[in-house]
């Protein structure tokens, strides 16, 4: 039995939607996972076990992605951090630490600052939302008829598209593609992606401007995490957003992409534990 295996599937509506979840640790902080686009909740299966030896951890498939329900909806950062409140209500938890990946990063800055009476720290992980530039292979996919690689998932899309997100390719395994290439044929799966997608930036980039003007009314607790080598968000965002956020640490990891969490899992580990602590 893997260690995931041991993780046994919750759902929870959340408003009108079935929502997935696991939970895993029962004392210190309660702390909640954001996986980013495309993303679901197994992409924490390296970290989710450690972290919950001292707290208390939530990890869900964000509306729109993984096993949750997916409905019709402009998939912003906005209405995003709003179901996260909303799932935060349904299991009564009424404070977290976030940790945000990608576009999961971008709702958690979104919820920080819409709530931070709710929030105890922030963790950015390749976080989206922090400037303009982002990678050409995902600004093509929201111009129509170009969406192909996620319209029409196929398994070779997915291990590009995996392979690209990491410093180190050889970590892209089989079982991962094969992972992403089940979620991403779901019903409904590819729609929603597109959505995140065309919600959040266009062929010029990504609309940045709503968090970035705001990032100095942050005054929770941040930790930033950065691969220097990511192709899909440059580090200079990190760099900047550090600058900006009153109370930011910032930790670069080297020989790292987009996914920190998965090519460094015990240095990620380490460091989230001990600015949790």
């Amino acid at each position: 039995m893997s260690r995931t295996e041991q993780l046994q599937d919750q759902y929870v509506k959340v408003g009108s939607v079935n929502t997935r979840y696991w939970q895993a640790g029962d004392s210190g902080k309660t702390v909640i996972l954001l996986h980013g686009g495309g993303g679901y909740i197994e992409l924490w299966k390296h970290n989710i076990f450690e972290l919950a030896k001292h707290h208390r951890v939530y990890a869900f498939d964000m509306v729109g992605a993984g096993r949750s329900d997916k409905p019709d909806a402009d998939y912003t950062f906005d209405f995003m951090a709003q179901f996260t409140r909303d799932f935060m209500k349904a299991l009564e938890i009424s404070k977290a630490s976030l940790i945000g990946a990608s576009a999961g990063g971008g709702v958690a800055l979104t919820f920080a600052m819409d709530f931070p009476e709710l929030v105890d720290r922030l963790i950015l992980v390749g976080s989206a939302g922090l400037g303009k530039e982002i990678s050409f292979l995902l600004r093509i996919t929201t111009l129509p008829g170009l969406g192909r690689l996620f319209s029409s998932p196929s398994k070779t899309g997915m291990a590009l598209l995996c392979k690209r997100a990491v410093y180190d390719s050889q970590l892209i395994t089989d079982e991962i593609v094969e992972e992403f290439y089940q979620m991403a044929t779901l019903p409904g799966a590819a729609k929603a992606i597109l959505n995140v997608g065309r919600s959040n930036f266009n062929i010029w980039g990504q609309f940045y401007q709503p968090i970035a003007k705001r990032l100095q009314t942050i005054t929770t607790p941040t930790l930033i995490i950065w691969g220097r080598q990511d192709p899909m968000v440059p580090v200079s965002h990190a760099q900047n957003a550090a600058r900006l956020i009153p109370n930011a640490q910032l930790e670069i990891f080297e020989e790292c992409g987009h996914w920190s969490s998965i090519e460094h899992p015990q240095k990620f580990n380490q460091l989230v534990l001990e600015f949790l602590s």
